[in-house]
């Protein structure tokens, strides 16, 4: 509903609760009241009117009606807009709550379009829905030159609406268990088991999404443990390639989910890589709109990463386009817990454990300085010996990295889940990695990925002035020790500037690329030019890589 006045409106009139008697109330409120005054007050509609009226008797004194207690007299008289607006919209604040509990009426600014928003309980769910009252107003000018001068005309937009609000507040609490090194299955062990939720007695299966690699070197100790417990395994096998990661994996998952006919509360395993763990969470949060799920990575990079988190997804291949775009279909949704056994690192081969420390320095740069200086001096050893190094271990140097990993992992994301927050330091490495990682053909992991846009985030660093030379050979040499590549072939100037303008389009308008500005410390940036990553891309050819 619109009301459209040519004047500005000083104050309202105030109707009977019988609406038949409006006049007659008028009246004897105030015999003043001017005619188009009344007449903005008969548009308005009648729950509008009857919530005005409601508020302002409620107020007593305070509200719209005051009597003339100077003068004894009992006549109402008709207070300013302003007054009344202070009274049960403003007070000073975007939200509040009324003196009156039974309704609380709460009221707030809609900071989209500025309108005052009323909101009262329902009866029925008083925590959670709101039926909702929202007026907005608009002053526009039109100035119209004659002859002899210059007429402006003001015209006062009122506009209500009305609607329900609903409120929940999504409980969301996962457990990252470390577990005793390489005990996860021992039958003796019963994490994995217990991870998979209280059943009533005699429910003795159990459903695994396991990555073919890790079923090859894992698969019969899996299903020995649940044979041990007195339990029925059933096992998906999928791949955990990046080239596996689409969408027809996640139907595979939900396939086999509805041949066993998984119950709507009963959580199953995924085992493997970082991959295969976001194919599963996607399939966890679309199996009956939502199953949980258990957390078993089995990579150092997914330990570190992929399994702390919230975020689940997989490539998607456009038909309009004809292109893949890396991670562009997925959701937010927790696992129920997750199991990280650092044995699991010893079986990967030396290429991948430094693409797992391509995400551990990357948290070294932005966050701890203190991680930084653990890499530079046990890194090269760590990826040698697989993390088996007895020394490191008894010292505690190897579990020191990985908890100091996960829980700045966690302490970024933990109050930021869902990104509301778009300036995210954990983006670092992330703006030219996807598309270095979708070239075709490419050779290079997602760690390694990382890496290479990380020290060409450093070189912008340095070229910007923030940090020094000295900084970008220490950090320099700190990656080789890792074997983890610094340059790529195909970071040339149009992949990277595409870079930026799919991260402007991924970060809601702006770049928000993450720079060092000492080891330890990042801001984010928005104004990176093309002209800035030819110079970046200039001085990276200059170093021995």
């Amino acid at each position: 509903m619109t009301i459209k006045a040519s004047h500005s409106v000083s104050s309202f009139g105030v109707s009977a609760p019988d609406e038949s008697k409006r006049n007659e109330y008028l009246v004897k409120v105030s015999p003043t009241v001017p005619k188009s005054i009344a007449d903005m007050w008969d548009s308005l509609a009648p729950e509008v009117r009857a919530a005005l009226i409601s508020s302002e008797l409620k107020a007593g004194s305070n509200g719209l009606l005051k009597h003339q207690s100077s003068t004894g007299s009992a006549t109402p008289t008709v207070m300013s807009r302003s007054t009344s607006s202070a009274s049960f919209l403003d007070q000073g604040s975007s939200l509040g709550s009324s003196k009156e509990s039974d309704p609380e009426v709460l009221r707030e600014k809609c900071p989209v379009s500025g309108a005052d928003v009323l909101l009262t309980p329902v009866e029925r769910a008083p925590k959670n829905v709101f039926a909702f009252t929202k007026t907005h107003q608009e002053e526009r000018s039109e100035v119209i030159q004659q002859a002899n001068s210059t007429v402006t005309t003001t015209t006062k937009v009122v506009s209500t609406s009305r609607g329900w609000r609903n409120i929940f507040s999504l409980p969301i609490s996962y457990d990252v268990n470390m577990v005793a090194h390489g005990t996860l299955f021992d039958a003796v062990n019963s994490q994995l088991l217990d991870a998979t939720g209280v059943h009533p007695e005699g429910y003795n299966t159990r459903f695994a999404v396991v990555d073919a690699d890790v079923d090859a070197l894992y698969g019969d100790k899996i299903r020995g443990y649940f044979e041990a417990k007195g339990i029925e395994l059933t096992v998906c096998v999928i791949n955990g390639g990046e080239a596996d990661k689409r969408p027809q994996a996640v139907d595979t998952i939900l396939d086999e989910l509805c041949a066993y006919k998984l119950r709507r509360r009963e959580p199953f395993l995924a085992i493997g890589g970082g991959c295969v763990l976001d194919i599963a969470g996607m399939a966890a949060c679309l199996y009956r709109r939502g199953v949980p799920f258990v957390r078993v990575p089995t990579t150092l990079l997914a330990i570190v990463d992929a399994s702390v988190g919230v975020k689940n997804g997989v490539d998607y291949c456009c038909c309009v386009t004809d292109e893949t775009y890396k991670n562009r279909v997925g959701s937010f949704y927790a696992p129920s817990a997750c199991l990280l056994d650092p044995a699991f690192i010893a079986s990967q081969d030396a290429r991948n454990i430094s693409n797992g420390f391509g995400e551990i320095l990357k948290l070294a740069l932005v966050r701890s300085s203190d991680l930084f200086d653990l890499l530079e001096v046990h890194g090269k050893k760590l990826v040698e010996t697989r993390f088996e190094d007895e020394a490191l271990k008894q010292s505690g140097v190897s579990s020191r990295i990985i908890d100091v990993s996960i829980q700045i992992m966690l302490e970024e994301l933990g109050p930021n889940l869902w990104e509301s927050k778009l300036d995210r330091c954990v983006d670092y490495g992330h703006t030219f990695s996807k598309l270095l990682e979708m070239v075709p053909g490419a050779d290079i992991m997602h760690g390694e990925a990382v890496n290479v846009d990380g020290f060409f985030c450093v070189v912008i660093s340095y070229l910007r002035g923030y940090i020094d030379m000295d900084t970008v050979n220490r950090i320099f040499n700190c990656m080789k020790s890792l074997d983890l590549p610094t340059n790529s072939s195909d970071l040339e100037l149009e992949l990277a500037w595409q870079s930026c303008k799919d991260a402007i389009e991924h970060r809601h308008g702006e770049q928000r690329i993450p720079l060092i500005t000492e080891i330890g410390e990042s801001i984010c940036v928005s104004d990176i030019t093309e002209e800035e990553l030819s110079r970046a891309i200039e001085m990276m050819a200059k170093f021995d890589h």
